[in-house]
């Protein structure tokens, strides 16, 4: 008589990574600024250019002397202090969305060639990191700044000038890493050239480290445009921006702490939110990460 089969072990089921809180949390505040930045039109309750000098210096509308139309007050031309963050947002997120991802199209592409071909580009474009970065970065964007003209075009030319660095070492160091790995050397035994390989093989392994490097350089790229434009080297002081109403603030700050504090708190939620979902895609994107 033939033995019953023994029933088959149920296959080892995956391991579920769970989603990074990090991620998450800086998921939703980028999104809330994003949608604060496109729906400003509509979110503001007041035009943030309009000035009535009856209603200046209004304190937060839980205040003693508030108004209800205006929730967190009015700086000295009466203009009302929400609605010039809700546009001012437009601002901080157009200058770190353009300057991170031109930073890191220059500095991603010299950080590959100079880490997989090595030799005299490498020895170039080290060099040229290094003369980079003996100027002070802040110091230099403000240069640069004062050089090509206040606008919102100068401040996004000076961040990529400045920042390309970063990129490229980081890329550099990484490429280097894949240079040496084994299908890199297989690419390169049935032929393939060196562009080819960096395009379809080494770049998609280096990605993942790009995308969360342009995640940490819009944050910086809010700090830089807030910088420029308290010293008054980003666009028009009427429009407004974080910088510029700090700048304003801080010459009020004992009548009206509310206006040089809640643009500041602007730029911190904005850069914690970014490195926030910096440090989520790190892990989330890293192989070592994942295993």
């Amino acid at each position: 008589m033939a033995e019953p089969a023994t029933p088959a072990a149920p296959a080892p089921r995956r391991a579920s990574h769970p989603i990074d809180a990090r991620l998450v949390a800086g998921a939703v505040v980028i999104g809330a600024l994003v949608l604060v930045a496109l729906f400003a039109p509509l979110i503001a309750p007041h035009d943030p250019l309009e000035q009535d000098l009856l209603y200046s210096m209004l304190p937060p509308s839980w205040q003693a002397g508030g108004e209800p139309g205006y929730l967190f007050g009015t700086d000295s031309l009466g203009r009302d202090i929400l609605s010039r963050l809700i546009y001012a947002t437009r601002v901080a997120l157009t200058v770190a969305l353009i300057a991170a991802l031109l930073a890191a199209a220059i500095g991603s592409l010299l950080g590959l060639l100079a880490g997989y071909f090595g030799g005299a580009v490498d020895q170039a474009v080290s060099r040229l990191i290094e003369v980079w970065m003996a100027f002070p970065p802040v110091l230099l964007a403000i240069v640069l700044a004062a050089v090509l003209g206040a606008g919102l075009s100068s401040v996004i030319v000076a961040i990529v000038v400045v920042d390309w660095t970063r990129f490229a070492r980081v890329v550099r160091s990484e490429t280097m890493v894949e240079r040496e790995m084994e299908y890199v050397a297989s690419a390169r035994t049935l032929g393939l050239s060196g562009v080819f390989i960096l395009w379809k093989e080494v770049l998609p392994n280096v990605a993942p480290l790009i995308i969360t490097l342009v995640s940490v350089e819009m944050g910086i790229a809010i700090v830089v445009e807030a910088i420029l434009s308290f010293v008054g080297l980003s666009i028009s002081t009427d429009f407004p921006t974080w910088g510029g109403m700090i700048a304003e603030g801080r010459q009020v700050v004992y009548q009206t702490p509310w206006l040089l504090g809640l643009p500041i708190a602007a730029i911190v939620v904005a850069v914690l939110g970014f490195n926030l979902m910096g440090d989520g895609l790190r892990h989330a994107l890293d192989p070592v990460h994942r295993r």
